[in-house]
């Protein structure tokens, strides 16, 4: 198992989300004793079956648990929404801890989710950063396969496309078809190809509504849905006083490298360097780290882009409280030339107070005008200096 930078308190009931295959099982198991804990696996059909037929059940075995059993772990809870009643019951006539995991926030919102308002903590687990991975991390692969725990377990590149394929499969018969989150199943697989297609670009609803064959209205439920399920989340654009006109349609990401190139069908299709393809891969990669580390030790940043009407971009922009905003160039060079940030240099100037970093592949720091150019693991661990104080992951 990797060494995973979630961490969270043993000593309140928490929440931890994340998609499907991202470790959260396997990192509870490590984290909390086994004879410490029951723990109830939803993805059993059987215990589904019984909480589903009896929530109350779950009362009767946490009242009837001995003294050393603290924890109560239930994998996957929002396959029984109404076990948060009894949770919430739980909490406050016991000491048990209760540890809740999920890969869908949908149908728990539907379930009553808000009744543990303040009586559990929200964590988030993602698939694996480049810092957990260490030395195993190899840019290319991640890029082609992206993060999942799973990916790691297979040495041929046949068998990597394999799993990717099966984990898309699944997410769709488990996640959508079988929890009767849409009525038909075929225009939502084409809906997640073109929606992959997109991913990292301005929203056209009407666009993906005519490809896909559908209306409006249901590719923004769409979206909503890969929200809800965790895999993918919307870029807002920024707003502020800021002069420039800016383009107000935000962008979507898909929470993985390799998942979105399944997706959009282009697992075959080589990533070369220096190729338009590439470029979107790493400015994805960089976003997904950022929006990881964040999670794991800043999780008061806020994440948006500019983009104005004359098409100048800045791929992220972190406003971070007490510290100026932060605006961020991605480039997949090896080499940083100042005309290839001209444009970003002009911008980043209109922007009061902010500091503007370029991060790349090229493996020197620069400067030219006010724009700082890191190398882009070592610009994640000036964002994030929960990273520098520990040398072992840089």
């Amino acid at each position: 198992m990797f060494p995973r930078l979630c961490h969270f308190t043993h000593k309140h009931s928490i929440f931890l989300f994340g998609p499907r295959g991202t470790g959260k099982s396997t990192l509870l198991r490590k984290r909390f004793e086994k004879g410490k804990c029951l723990w109830l696996d939803l993805l059993d059909s059987s215990i589904e079956d019984q909480f589903l037929r009896a929530p109350s059940n779950l009362y009767a075995m946490v009242k009837a648990l001995p003294k050393e059993v603290q924890f109560v772990v239930i994998d996957e809870v929002q396959k029984v929404p109404k076990l948060l009643d009894e949770v919430h019951r739980l909490i406050e006539e016991t000491d048990k801890v209760f540890v809740l995991t999920g890969s869908s926030a949908r149908k728990l919102k539907r379930g009553g989710v808000n009744l543990l308002a303040g009586r559990s903590f929200v964590y988030h687990l993602y698939a694996l950063s480049c810092f957990e991975l260490g030395e195993q991390f190899d840019l290319e692969k991640a890029l082609r396969w992206g993060t999942l725990p799973k990916i790691f377990t297979f040495t041929e590149d046949a068998e990597k496309d394999e799993f990717l394929r099966a984990y898309t499969d699944t997410y769709l018969k488990e996640e959508i078809w079988q929890e009767q989150v849409v009525r038909k199943l075929h225009p939502f697989r084409r809906f997640l190809e073109v929606a992959a297609q997109c991913n990292g670009k301005i929203i056209n609803y009407a666009n993906i509504a005519s490809d896909v064959g559908v209306d409006e209205k249901t590719i923004k439920e769409y979206f909503h849905i890969l929200e809800d399920t965790l895999i993918g989340f919307f870029l807002e654009p920024f707003h502020n006083s800021f002069r420039k006109r800016l383009v107000e349609k935000a962008k979507f990401y898909f929470f993985d490298t390799g998942v979105t190139r399944c997706l959009s069908r282009r697992l075959s299709i080589p990533l070369e360097p220096k190729t338009a393809g590439y470029g979107e891969a790493f400015e994805h990669f960089i976003l997904l780290e950022f929006i990881r580390l964040a999670s794991y030790f800043q999780p008061e940043y806020r994440f948006s882009f500019i983009r104005t009407s004359g098409d100048v971009e800045v791929d992220l922009v972190i406003e971070r409280p007490g510290k100026p905003l932060l605006c961020i160039e991605v480039k997949s060079s090896t080499s940083i030339q100042e005309k290839e940030i001209s444009s970003f240099v002009r911008l980043t100037k209109d922007i009061p107070h902010c500091e503007a970093w370029v991060l790349s592949q090229d493996p020197f720091v620069k400067k030219f005008d006010h724009v700082t150019c890191y190398p882009w693991k070592q610009g994640l661990g000036e964002c994030f200096q929960a990273l520098v104080s520990n040398p072992k992951v840089l």
